[in-house]
């Protein structure tokens, strides 16, 4: 097969949906699947299972932002021979659990809505060089998901495996993007991962935080196209 044949398959951070990516959907027009994943269930391993069977074809570039990353990870694990290269955007790909944190954060959205979960947990993640109107959008996105849905992505993102083995056994090209300003893992976890992996590489974009596809898209296409440029049969 030839790079011709790459199909994307976008996988979107919490608290977003597919439509994040929609600067994206036009790299590979008719050859891009984007699932919104909280319809999938409340376990990484349903939502993999579920989005590897959307896609169609077997040269796979798997991308994944944050919890996107993770789901990313987890149908690496479950196909690998289907997956062409991997790109991780914000992505921690070892997990501590922390039950704590997991059930502060259901409590919030039951709580305190949408607006205080926005607030408390992922507003703090994007770079104080993003334009308002940007955050302002990703607030938008986030409050049209139902506290149903955000409640299974906040626990299938606890409870997901760590799959640090994954890295280091792949072996695709493994792509880490991160901003420099992302705390959620950060440019130091970021590296050590493209270093832990067999064909890792690492992009550092600068002022911009957690949410890549949102506020750089830019830059975020043009390493998508050289991942896509650099497939060989």
């Amino acid at each position: 097969m030839t790079s011709d044949r790459a199909e994307l398959l976008l996988l979107h951070a919490l608290p977003l949906d597919a439509s994040m990516w929609a600067n994206q959907m036009d790299l590979r027009p008719s050859r891009t699947v984007a699932p919104t994943l909280y319809r999938f269930g409340d376990r990484i391993g349903s939502w993999a299972a579920s989005a590897l069977a959307a896609a169609r074809g077997n040269r796979l570039v798997v991308v994944g932002c944050s919890v996107g990353g993770s789901c990313a990870l987890e149908i690496a694990a479950l196909a690998p021979e289907r997956i062409a290269a991997l790109v991780l955007i914000g992505t921690k790909a070892v997990n501590r659990p922390d039950p704590g944190l997991r059930d502060a954060a259901l409590l919030t959205i039951a709580t305190g809505g949408l607006e205080a979960a926005w607030a408390a947990y992922w507003a703090p993640l994007f770079s104080p060089h993003t334009p308002a109107e940007v955050v302002e959008q990703a607030r938008a996105l986030a409050l049209r998901q139902s506290p149903d849905e955000l409640a299974c992505g906040i626990t299938a993102f606890h409870t997901r495996p760590s799959r640090g083995q994954v890295l280091e056994d792949l072996a695709c090209p493994i792509v880490i993007v991160t901003g420099a300003d992302d705390v959620a893992p950060g440019p130091a976890t970021s590296a050590g991962q493209a270093a832990l992996a067999r064909h890792g590489r690492l992009h550092v974009i600068p002022d911009c935080g957690h949410y890549v596809p949102l506020e750089r898209p830019d830059v975020l296409n043009g390493i998508l196209r050289e991942v896509i440029d650099g497939i060989h049969p």
